[in-house]
């Protein structure tokens, strides 16, 4: 099973390094070792696994505010954490279950003290017959960690679609979702904003693939974005 990662940061300066088929494009800023870092996009790319496996892929934040790409883990679906695997409602999984295959996708922002900031989450489920996707739909739901004094993330925009319902030659599904912080790191609101932007494609002989994206306002060294499938 292959993967295709992507690192994008905003930067006047950038570094572009090829490591195993993989793209790292990111910015050397004057200070070795800062602790606040600018802006990045981060993109990943992953083949589902098969029924009842799980794949994910992790980009940390340096100490150089460089991206670092961690290995592509495979194994058991069942060893995804159950507090980042809610991702449906009732009805959706339901729908799922009933369904000929299904597919869970999350896409996430910790912080360096290993708290989830932010996290977008879809659930797919489609039928086939004779060479098409009968039936097929995705429901995207969010999740954001909330300070104890009423501040800290907050989701500020989602959308989500599917390009096609009933009846299809392939299915292509996206969700997105802005969150902003306002809080003990930035009492001023105006410094954090994550956006996560989850793809998914569905396709009539069973298979799918997930793409994922986030982009980040700020980083912080440390902080890593976790991204999968199953």
């Amino acid at each position: 099973m292959n993967s295709r990662l992507s690192v994008a940061a905003v930067s006047a300066v950038s570094l572009v390094a090829l490591m195993g088929g993989t793209t790292v494009a990111t910015a050397q800023e004057s200070d070795p070792a800062p602790k606040s870092c600018d802006g990045v996009r981060l993109t990943g790319e992953l083949p589902a696994p098969a029924p009842g496996q799980a794949v994910s892929g992790q980009i940390t934040i340096g100490p150089d505010c460089e991206p670092e790409l961690g290995s592509v883990r495979r194994g058991p679906a069942s060893d995804r954490p159950a507090r980042t695997a809610t991702t449906a409602t009732t009805a959706t999984t339901a729908a799922a279950t009933a369904a000929g295959h299904q597919l869970r996708g999350w896409n996430e922002m910790y912080d360096c003290c290993n708290i989830r900031m932010t996290g977008l989450y879809t659930a797919s489920s489609w039928d086939t017959a004779d060479g098409r996707v009968t039936t097929a739909g995705t429901t995207a739901t969010q999740e954001w960690n909330r300070e104890p004094w009423d501040a800290g993330w907050s989701l500020t925009s989602q959308t989500a679609k599917d390009d096609c319902a009933t009846d299809c030659a392939e299915v292509n599904s996206e969700a997105h979702a802005d969150f902003a912080y306002q809080g003990v790191f930035d009492p001023t609101g105006d410094w954090y904003d994550n956006t996560h932007h989850s793809y998914v494609q569905l396709t009539a002989d069973g298979t799918a693939s997930c793409r994922f994206d986030v982009e980040l306002r700020h980083t912080f060294v440390g902080w890593n974005w976790r991204y999968g499938c199953k």
